[in-house]
């Protein structure tokens, strides 16, 4: 619960909270709230997700090959588990940022939160494709541990610009944390560091879901074949 919640709200009072400095139809404080609460519900997908890693150490995963539970459903099972864990981070650091200042109109609002909470299905996915395909019990520490690293790439702490942008763009944090940013920001980036159009945003999302997907069904039928 730290890193799923407590964190990210540190993180936003020390680079957001009450920065009223206006950036599209809202304020920098709520610009920094949105991605924090992004962060949060990815690192809670991830880590709910995690959990198969010890499934599949205690032989979980082949008790359930036994069932007609097929690959992409057991996917799918994981995936809505941590959905609902995921709109924890999400009201918790709305609801502190409404109590100190960050601002914009009722859309920037509604549609920044549903869009952090759907985007982090694919982060559940991505958990679950680490965990089965780096098996043992520090697998789900190297999902989480790539979740900090992802994003600083993917511009989701702290605005990049130059070579370190265009190298952000390629990696899965970049598209989702600009969609749920898009409500308020248009795609436009701070320090005056380019504009990012919806289609660009969706083609980063959609290309690292079906990779993260694959690579989790090809991950747990390989377990699944194991003697």
């Amino acid at each position: 619960m730290f890193f799923i919640v407590a964190l990210p709200a540190f993180l936003f009072f020390v680079f957001g909270m009450g920065d009223d400095e206006a950036i599209g139809s809202a304020n920098v404080a709520m610009y920094v709230m949105v991605s924090m609460a992004a962060y949060g519900a990815v690192t809670a997908t991830t880590s709910v997700a995690g959990a198969a890693a010890t499934e599949q150490t205690m032989g979980w995963g082949r008790q359930i090959a036994l069932t007609p539970l097929r690959p992409l459903a057991f996917v799918g099972v994981k995936t809505a588990v941590a959905m609902v864990v995921a709109a924890v981070p999400i009201a918790l650091i709305y609801a502190i940022g409404a109590a100190t200042g960050s601002r914009g109109n009722a859309v920037d609002w509604l549609a920044s939160a549903a869009i952090a909470w759907a985007g982090s299905a694919l982060f559940a996915i991505y958990g679950l494709a680490v965990c089965l395909l780096f098996k043992g019990p520090n697998a789900a520490g190297i999902a989480s541990g790539l979740i900090v690293i992802l994003s600083f790439l993917g511009n989701v702490f702290t605005p990049m610009s130059g070579l370190i942008l265009t190298i952000g763009k390629l990696t899965p944090l970049y598209g989702y944390a600009g969609l749920a940013r898009y409500p308020l920001s248009e795609g436009y980036l701070p320090m005056d560091a380019g504009h990012d159009p919806v289609w660009l945003m969706l083609a980063n999302v959609v290309a690292w879901t079906v990779i993260f997907a694959g690579l989790a069904v090809w991950g747990l039928r390989r377990g699944r074949e194991r003697v």
